[in-house]
């Protein structure tokens, strides 16, 4: 299966600033400032090339992974509303429910 399958274009995009596209950018923007502290340069100036590209990667990623998550969750809501429109007797509201036990429970007593 493909990451991202051709029924997912039907689905709106996500916004472009998401907790997991900043989330992420930030992480990798972090992991190119570890890796100048690791390897013993000045941290915020060597490297703004680096710094640059693994943020922008980061985010990439964070918004391909939201992207994903929202295709999921709504292939899974969609089962369940299917599952529920052929199964309407399961999911009653609990008046109709409650009055529906009423009736079974008082037909025995009489």
């Amino acid at each position: 299966m493909a990451f991202l399958p051709d029924e997912s274009r039907s689905l709106p995009p996500p916004p472009l600033l998401n907790k997991g596209s900043v989330w992420l950018g930030f992480v990798g923007w972090l992991s190119a400032l570890a890796d100048n502290a690791f390897n013993q340069r000045p941290v915020f100036r060597a490297g703004v090339h680096r710094q640059v590209l693994l943020a922008s990667l980061g985010f990439f990623i964070g918004y391909q992974l939201v992207k994903r998550a929202e295709y999921v969750h709504a292939k899974v809501d969609r089962e369940l509303f299917e599952y529920i429109r052929h199964h309407p007797v399961d999911f009653q509201s609990p008046t109709v429910a409650f009055l529906l036990t009423l009736e079974h429970i008082l037909g025995h007593l009489l």
